[in-house]
């Protein structure tokens, strides 16, 4: 969308809900929204920000990688013009002034767009379904932890403390209760995503003490991306003003099941609006089972996009505290042991649900992976092998079972680099590797533990 396109429904929305400031947000590697804050004035007369392209190649820990292998990197650090989403405008319910946060796209000074943002690598995938006349559907589920404020990291978290003044002290799966011991908080969160017009659906306690879910309608992968972002925003600053903190991390307690990311995957004819996966006899279709194929076949290469993260990989361990998380690739209908799961549902709502990432991804790459995945699956006629009808976990682990070696399955999956862009891929597993170099670097209190005095 060009400038004087933009600047009518820029003036409008701000006329109407009388902003004062604006947040500029761009999202990494990480998920993190960076950016800049201006006065509403000068955001709508002043140009468009720019920011400098290597937000793009920055660990989660500030530092930038080191391999001199990074040929695909610009070594001058080029500036990116911020270019704003109109449909991805939202209000800032807890800021004092009237204040603006909206989601930018980023492009090069000569116009052509960032290859490094995360939201252009889901905006490219989603273009190749848009050639065939496919469009995808996406219904994201994401599990958080609560937990008292921690400012000490070598301590170990606990859950919060809910109304009644006591913690939880075992798993309340789908207990309302639990959920009704921070009914403050979540009114205050509801109230939040209300003013900004998320689609939140429904609210559940999870496994672990102090674990929700939060599932998102479905709708549109880039709109759900969008959200699911700003919904992370949104519920770190009211778990905070309730003298909490909320935690997306995979695994934060060693004895709790980890949180994930499942998202729900459709396919509809982008003409006459029918579901993809279902035949005309209601049958799953030649798409659906080429779709799952793909998944099956490619989703180990993509897991750094799913579980970026050291700590990611301990949500996938098949442990006691491990909860329901998968550790294969397998599928099956209504079977919660496997990875790719179809629920029972009408041939419209025909889908399959990824239930592989954890809620640390960044979301624009999970969904840019897993449908990645599904579109070679479906350009290749790949099919799946049969589905599970009992336990998938007596199969044994089937994934990559740390970083290191899904950065080594990631950096050989050719297919996969083309889809998400070469030097995106690049540049993602420079990050990846540096973050992954930096831990090691870390001795840990078990190691101290067990190691100082006996060996």
């Amino acid at each position: 969308m060009s400038n004087r396109q933009e600047q009518p429904l820029l003036n409008d929305w701000f006329q109407k809900h009388g902003i004062t400031e604006v947040e500029c947000l761009v999202s990494d590697l990480t998920g993190i929204l960076k950016g800049k804050i201006m006065p509403a004035g000068k955001y709508l007369n002043g140009g468009r920000p720019r920011l400098p392209d290597s937000i793009f190649i920055q660990t989660v820990t500030g530092g930038y990688p080191d391999d001199e292998d990074i040929r695909f990197w610009n070594q001058t650090e080029r500036d990116m013009e911020l270019v704003p989403d109109p449909g991805a405008i939202y209000l800032v319910p807890w800021a004092e002034d009237p204040t603006a946060q909206i989601i930018h796209d980023c492009f090069y000074l000569t116009g052509e767009p960032v290859d490094l943002a995360p939201r252009h690598v889901l905006k490219r995938v989603l273009g190749l379904y848009a050639e065939r006349g496919w469009k995808p559907v996406i219904a994201p589920e994401v599990e958080f932890y609560l937990v008292k404020t921690n400012t000490d990291s070598d301590y170990p978290l606990e859950p919060p403390i809910g109304r009644t003044g006591r913690q939880e002290s075992s798993r309340q799966s789908f207990s309302i209760d639990a959920v009704n011991e921070f009914d403050p908080l979540f009114e205050e969160m509801y109230d939040y995503c209300d003013a900004m017009s998320l689609d939140l659906d429904t609210l559940i306690h999870e496994e672990g003490a102090g674990q929700m879910e939060v599932n998102f309608q479905h709708g549109d992968p880039l709109a759900l991306a969008d959200q699911v972002v700003m919904f992370k925003r949104t519920l770190r600053e009211t778990a905070l003003r309730h003298g909490m903190y909320a935690t997306f991390m995979a695994k934060p307690m060693a004895n709790e099941p980890g949180s994930s990311m499942h998202i729900h995957q459709s396919l509809l004819d982008s003409e006459r609006g029918h579901n993809l996966f279902a035949d005309d006899d209601g049958q799953p279709s030649r798409l659906f089972h080429h779709f799952i194929g793909g998944l099956q076949k490619y989703l180990p290469a993509a897991m750094p996009l799913l579980a970026p993260n050291v700590n990611s990989y301990r949500r996938l361990m098949r442990t006691d505290s491990s909860g329901s998380a998968p550790i294969n690739v397998e599928w099956g209908m209504d079977n919660r042991t496997v990875g790719l799961r179809v629920p029972v549902s009408t041939p419209d709502s025909t889908r399959v649900e990824n239930r592989l990432a954890g809620a640390d991804a960044n979301p624009y790459l999970v969904m840019a992976a897993s449908l990645a995945c599904g579109y070679l699956g479906m350009l290749s006629q790949l099919e799946p092998r049969p589905p599970m009808t009992g336990s998938a976990w007596s199969g044994g682990h089937k994934l990559p079972d740390d970083i290191g070696p899904a950065l080594d399955l990631l950096q050989e999956c050719q297919a996969l680099s083309d889809i998400l862009g070469e030097r995106f891929t690049h540049s993602y597993l420079a990050v990846k590797r540096a973050e992954h170099r930096a831990y090691f670097q870390v001795i840990s209190s078990w190691e101290r533990e067990h190691l100082l005095l006996r060996v």
